[in-house]
């Protein structure tokens, strides 16, 4: 029977796509801003800042579609300065946080100690370093990989978390550009005469699975960003910093990207935007 010709995606290895547009991601200039550096307790302390009150919602959303109980074992892999860490705690019986970051790493610390938390145990390697039989004790019922999927081999990342669970595996990723993305495609050419790239998205992702024959359910959130500043002054200089605008026509571009963007609220400027991340999850097969 004659099919017709062969689809753009027929034969294509996903894992080897995902891994040329995390690549070709993180060849933009951009990965130079030094405020993303995790190693920096500055800069943890100031992501977590932000997501107390501004990442509130995702954090209810995500806690609410877990399958967890008080019995629970959970993997947080990617688990930053504990944004689901710290609120997972109460609910479930131990939690396994991995986090690369030094800084991020000393956050979470910090939040245990201030709460007298006594159930989360935390690794400070990367994913990929870490081996399952020396570094993890046995099988979660809960694995959990929330904006973190920043692996190249994202195939052997996911055989992993998928090997080190008993029940569930839980993923969030980009659908879309997200907000802060979304800046980096509009100003980056304007300001530096250089291409920027976006990373994999949850397209890539799903297909990754299910080549590896995980046929995994997907589920749409919203994904809601905002920047609130106190004075005009520390609007710019953040966002200077950010996209590394240090000329004068650099920063007339950049002014002139931010003025429609900027609305009041409660004596604070603020700017926000709207996207779409993806919940993928499957539960294991029994026995």
């Amino acid at each position: 029977m004659d099919t017709g010709p062969p689809l753009p995606c027929d034969g294509a290895d996903w894992n080897e796509v995902w891994k040329a547009r995390q690549l070709l991601h993180e060849s933009s200039q951009y990965f130079d801003d030094p405020s993303h550096d995790w190693n920096r307790k500055e800069n943890a302390a100031r992501y977590d800042a932000n997501s107390r009150g501004g990442y509130d919602g995702r954090v209810e959303l995500t806690i609410k579609g877990l399958d967890i109980d008080r019995h629970s074992r959970v993997l947080d892999i990617g688990a930053g300065p504990g944004t689901l860490a710290i609120p997972l705690s109460p609910l479930v019986k131990e939690i396994t946080a991995i986090e690369p970051g030094e800084g991020m790493i000393g956050i979470l610390s910090d939040h245990i100690r201030e709460n007298k938390i006594t159930n989360i145990t935390s690794i400070r390697k990367s994913w990929e370093e870490i081996e399952v039989s020396r570094d993890l004790s046995g099988t979660y019922d809960v694995v959990i990989a929330s904006l973190s999927l920043t692996m190249h081999d994202i195939r052997a990342a996911l055989r992993k978390m998928d090997d080190v669970s008993r029940k569930y595996v839980y993923l969030f990723w980009f659908v879309d550009p997200p907000f802060w993305e979304k800046m980096y495609e509009d100003l980056w050419t304007p300001l530096h005469g250089s291409p920027w790239y976006p990373g994999p998205k949850a397209d890539c992702l799903f297909n990754v699975l299910y080549q590896m024959g995980i046929y995994a359910n997907v589920e749409m959130m919203p994904l809601d960003k905002e920047y609130r500043f106190g004075s005009e002054e520390e609007m710019t200089v953040f966002f200077r910093r950010r996209f590394n605008a240090t000329t004068p026509e650099q920063e007339r571009v950049l002014a002139g990207y931010l003025e429609p963007l900027i609305r009041h609220d409660r004596g604070e400027i603020v700017i926000s935007g709207n996207s779409t991340f993806a919940k993928i999850w499957w539960r294991k097969a029994a026995g």
